[in-house]
């Protein structure tokens, strides 16, 4: 918990920029632009937006915001030091530098002495003038420096007078941030901490006016990639050491292994190590924040993420669930609701009376452990589970279940039977389907049918046009996902598939289960059940409305 005494942390979001890095990863203008606002409602202090002149849509990125700028953050432009044996003053790309309009701007230069000779094939003394010369044109044209160092711990443990060199360069110049960057993601965090400890007492020397004249030395940054799966320990250890700046990215995205993941960074030095990054407030929007941009960015949620992701605080165990229920404290090392995520309890088969109770309990349903009806839809979750169900990410085929043992669940229609006829072209691919379906409401049977790009979507569209004359309201229910699995791959193409569909009415997405020999039977189930859950919800809100009046 942090107070008004808790030291300062800036934080600087670099997802934008190193987080599109990664690889199958792309974003458009509009994209990214949704993505720093959402950085800036975040708190995030530090916005890196890219690297202006690079590409045309970082251009337009930053000329877009000049019109219509983030409320809080500061967004940075990116830029490497100009090129050997030139000038900053006749540099193209730090023309596009400063078109961009930010006042601040990220120059990273060559800390490795490899680096120097190998990459860039100039000498040592260059480099330092191309640190210099970079960062007093920008600050002569009223900009100010983060300096960013790269490959800073490798050119430190393999040259460190020479890498010292650079700090000082860059110093001597004008940057005000000097950031430590294990551009490898090859460091160990004792030696993050002690070599993060020699540049403080180094820096600090300085400033005392031993090595330098400068009177304002830049304060210390932290850069880590995760390359030996160690950015956010890292990071974690040069702040412990003393830097007041950490880099990362949303989800910890980036080149090849990723970033530092600032999901992760936040809630532990905020919440364990009594740092302040974000408002309270604000830390409660990092689970959602974390969400909309994997939804922008056109990737899959990592539901096992620390703090934010769905299983962070999930509880499948009997055990666990019992003692949860008792005291969250026995199996949670925060409150979830601190970074905006929540508690689940998990149903499987290797579920225990207490996880049905606080299952059904999360849902409004109070069951009583000493009565039959328990322990019935216990013993029906191991069946189906043994058959090959799993209500783990199906939570709404097990409400269903639920209200079925209590012989409450509402029979919306009954299906009678279907059919579904693909075109097989010879030589050719096609998809399209016809679907038939016999559905009976309130006893009386409609037959329908529908085309569809597939034999699942074609069943989807003529189950809503059997319907949606009795339940207008199945117009915006929509399909969202689906996923197959084998269960028995080993008995060939008599395998058993389990099939699960997401579904969702623009407000809420609930997913359900089928599980067949046959492909087309395991899907009808979970998209028969997906609409009848979808008019529970309905009806439910109804009810609740029509109480309120």
């Amino acid at each position: 918990m942090t107070t008004n005494s808790s030291p300062q942390l800036w934080l600087y979001d670099t997802t934008l920029r190193d987080g599109t890095q990664r690889e199958g990863l792309s974003v458009s203008i509009e994209d990214k632009l949704r993505i720093a606002r959402r950085l800036d409602q975040l708190g995030i202090p530090f916005i890196e937006g890219g690297w202006p002149g690079a590409n045309p849509k970082d251009v337009q990125f930053f000329w877009q915001l000049q019109e219509n700028p983030l409320k809080q953050a500061e967004i940075v432009a990116f830029c490497s030091t100009r090129r050997p044996n030139s000038t900053a003053a006749t540099e193209p790309m730090l023309q596009d530098i400063l078109a961009a309009g930010t006042r601040w701007v990220t120059i990273f230069g060559k800390s490795w002495d490899l680096h120097v000779t190998t990459g860039l094939k100039t000498t040592l003394e260059e480099n330092l003038a191309m640190i210099r010369d970079t960062i007093e044109y920008l600050r002569s044209q009223g900009r100010r420096i983060i300096y960013d160092a790269e490959h800073w711990f490798d050119g430190y443990k393999h040259n460190r007078d020479y890498a010292l060199q650079t700090l000082e360069a860059a110093i001597a110049s004008g940057a005000e941030w000097l950031v430590l960057c294990d551009t490898n993601g090859g460091t160990l965090p004792h030696e993050i901490s002690q070599i993060v400890q020699d540049v403080v007492r180094v820096t600090g020397e300085w400033e005392a006016g031993k090595e330098s004249t400068q009177s304002l030395i830049p304060q210390i940054g932290i850069h880590t990639h995760n390359d030996s799966e160690m950015a956010v320990a890292n990071a974690i250890a040069a702040v412990m050491a003393g830097a007041k700046m950490v880099q990362g990215t949303i989800n910890g995205y980036g080149e090849r292994c990723g970033n530092a993941n600032l999901c992760s960074l936040i809630p532990n030095l905020q919440l364990k190590a009594g740092y302040s990054c974000i408002t309270e407030d604000q830390l409660t929007q990092l689970t959602e924040a974390s969400r909309f941009v994997s939804e922008v960015v056109n990737l899959a949620p990592d539901e096992h993420a620390p703090f934010v992701g769905r299983s962070a605080f999930a509880h499948k165990g009997g055990i666990h669930v019992s003692a949860v229920e008792r005291n969250p404290l026995t199996y949670e090392h925060i409150q979830p609701e601190q970074v905006g995520n929540r508690r689940r309890i998990v149903i499987s088969e290797q579920s225990g009376l207490s996880n049905v109770l606080a299952k059904a309990r999360s849902f409004g349903i109070e069951l009583d452990q000493q009565k039959a009806e328990a322990r019935e839809i216990l013993q029906r979750l191991k069946d189906l589970e043994s058959e090959g169900f799993q209500f783990e990410a199906a939570e709404a085929s097990f409400v269903l279940l639920m209200h079925e043992a209590l012989g409450g669940r509402q029979k919306f229609f009954e299906v009678k039977g279907f059919q579904v006829h693909c075109d097989l072209i010879e030589g050719k691919e096609t998809s399209n389907a016809l679907a038939t379906v016999k559905v009976a409401v309130d006893g009386k049977n409609i037959l329908e049918a529908a085309e569809g790009n597939g034999p699942v979507a074609a069943l989807d569209a003529a189950l809503r046009k059997a319907l949606v004359n009795f339940y207008p309201q199945i117009a915006t229910f929509d399909l969202t996902d689906y996923k197959v699995r084998i269960l028995n791959g080993h008995t060939g193409t008599a395998a058993k598939t389990r099939v699960l569909v997401e579904s969702g009415n623009g407000r809420q997405r609930w997913t359900t289960v089928g599980v067949s020999t046959n492909i087309l039977a395991a899907s009808y189930q979970a998209v028969v059940e997906g609409l009848e859950y979808g008019l529970l919800l309905h009806s439910q809100a109804e009810a609740v409305v029509k109480a309120s009046s």
